[in-house]
């Protein structure tokens, strides 16, 4: 299967901002997935194979940007005026497809995540 490796979290201050990585071997349509103590894996932001669409949910839009880099390997999900109901562990998938969802089961492999912890 396809690897996936998140990096980039840690401990920042509410307002403070972050940007995780996701590494992969190839080009993938990549989705960014987060979880909280006690509560649902939830949707944050997802970007097409080709970097050409994107979706966010609508509890980071306009603080979160999803991207990828100049190879189109890694994606990136740079996070600002972060505050503490940001914390969670953060979660990179791929899909074979090219096309980017905010559906967690269309989505074939995971990374092993990464956390962020945003302190009052």
């Amino acid at each position: 299967q396809v690897p996936l490796v998140e990096s980039g979290g840690g401990l920042v201050q509410a307002g403070g901002s972050l940007r995780l990585s996701c590494a992969a071997s190839g080009r993938y349509a990549t989705g960014w997935f987060r979880q909280a103590p006690g509560k649902e894996r939830e949707f944050v932001a997802a970007i097409s194979r080709g970097g050409c669409t994107t979706y966010y949910a609508d509890s980071v839009k306009g603080r979160f940007t999803i991207s990828r880099d100049n190879a189109k390997n890694t994606v990136f999900l740079q996070m600002s005026s972060l505050n503490p109901e940001d914390t969670a562990a953060y979660y990179c998938a791929a899909r074979a497809n090219p096309n980017p969802t905010t559906r967690e089961v269309l989505y074939d492999y995971w990374g092993q995540g990464t956390q962020v912890t945003v302190s009052s």
